[in-house]
């Protein structure tokens, strides 16, 4: 009976193991890519011959191939997904405590068309938004990427379902000691959900990050570009040098996987907390 046990338990890990591997292989393959000889790039599952010559090439450029504003890309890129995200993350709170904390006539309709808008097709407002900032003058800018970002409805809706799970009590005490409902937000309920902000957080900037529809849209200059839309425009100059197209992928995974790793932690809390 107990070698049984410890034989589905041996399985199930091994089944685990394997699984884990097949998920990870394909970030491994172009880690590895991005190191590998040119002359085996592509041509051998596992490289035997590494190189920094993919990264030198990206960066500095070949015979056939201009240097490329990386460096600048992977700036802006992060001025974006960082300016974004914490907007973001201040409008949800606010909007969120409002509609969890403070009763209003309408509260219930307002939480209802959130609902609704979380589950409409964002494309639909694509164009109006373009022309709504064309016309507002932010065209190619940095205001222009981050502003039509700048409210996350699922943000909302998370941080409300936690901001009814705290107890009144502590609101009321902090109005009686003339507490404000910003100094209520920011320095009394939002230090309560640590575990959710840092779900949110996570999820916000690695969709912002991976952002490229909206970047391609309203920029044009070569100085405005993120590394998704200079990524996207590799498959023409960079076409025939794969090594260069798996170093451009690493830049571009390698900050949301330091971010994951370093708020790991806080995010199985607050997994654990949406779960239940």
């Amino acid at each position: 009976m107990v070698g049984s046990k410890k034989k589905g338990i041996l399985i199930r890990y091994v089944l685990a193991t394997i699984l884990l591997l097949v998920m990870i292989f394909p970030y491994i393959y172009m880690v590895l890519g991005s190191f590998a000889d040119w002359d085996q790039v592509d041509k051998k599952l596992i490289p035997t011959h590494y190189t920094l010559k993919s990264y030198q090439w990206l960066l500095g450029g070949g015979a056939s191939v201009i240097p490329r504003p990386w460096i600048h890309a992977f700036f802006n890129s992060f001025l974006v997904s960082a300016g974004s995200t914490l907007l973001m993350m201040v409008t949800g709170v606010m909007v969120a405590y409002s509609l969890a904390k403070i009763p209003f006539k309408g509260r219930d309709t307002v939480n209802n068309f959130i609902l609704f808008q979380m589950f409409f097709p964002a494309i639909i407002l694509l164009i109006p938004t373009f022309l709504v900032i064309q016309r507002l003058g932010m065209y190619d800018s940095y205001w222009g990427m981050i502003l039509p970002k700048a409210l996350s409805l699922w943000a909302v809706f998370m941080y409300t379902n936690f901001f009814k799970g705290i107890p009144d009590t502590f609101i009321e005490a902090a109005k009686l000691d003339g507490a404000s409902e910003l100094q209520i937000m920011f320095k009394i309920v939002l230090p309560m959900s640590k575990s959710i902000t840092t779900v949110i957080f996570l999820f916000l900037f690695m969709e912002r990050w991976t952002e490229l529809l909206w970047d391609m849209l309203v920029t044009k200059s070569d100085g405005m570009l993120t590394l998704n839309v200079l990524l996207s425009q590799m498959f023409g100059p960079y076409g025939g040098y794969p090594g260069p197209m798996y170093a451009a992928s690493v830049l571009l995974t390698l900050p949301i996987i330091i971010i994951f790793l370093l708020f790991s932690k806080k995010f199985q809390e607050g997994m654990q907390f949406t779960l239940k």
